[in-house]
């Protein structure tokens, strides 16, 4: 069998680049088990803070597994499926957003890119009441990933 080109590193920024470039990714989470808990999520990257926050609601298996142990992950494929990227760190889970309007229900509003916004700003705060949303905030303190150089 004949050893193909092997994977190389992405920099930093790279990989920061990366991550904004994406929309969904992999979050795993640690279950009381020991294994990992994989979910599909979209998400928003700030690469300025470090920090992916994602929107979910307060009852989720997710939220339960970052409150009883913080460390998460976040996979992001490449634009290809040769590259990844992975940002690793502690999450924290907001309060619920409680009052239309309030601090978690502005920085929900905030994840949204501006072709997304909804029309009607209030109706859509009432809902992220309504759905007891929460931010999860993962504070990335190691990004790693590669890439191969294959064409095709």
């Amino acid at each position: 069998m004949t050893q193909g080109p092997a994977p190389r590193p992405l920099d930093d920024e790279t990989l920061s680049d990366l991550l904004g470039k994406q929309q969904f990714g992999t979050l795993a989470t640690v279950k009381r088990s020991g294994h990992p808990h994989l979910t599909t999520m979209l998400y928003s990257w700030d690469a300025e803070a470090r920090i992916v926050r994602f929107s979910t609601t307060a009852d989720r298996i997710k939220v339960q597994h970052l409150r009883r142990n913080p460390q998460a992950a976040l996979h992001v494929q490449g634009g290809d499926v040769w590259s990844f990227a992975v940002a690793e760190g502690e999450a924290e889970v907001s309060g619920i957003t409680t009052v239309r309007g309030d601090a978690v229900g502005r920085e929900l509003l905030g994840m949204i890119p501006k072709a997304a916004k909804p029309e009607d700003e209030e109706a859509f705060l009432e809902q992220l009441v309504a759905e007891r949303r929460v931010v999860i905030r993962l504070k990335v303190d190691r990004l790693y990933g590669t890439a191969l150089n294959i064409k095709g």
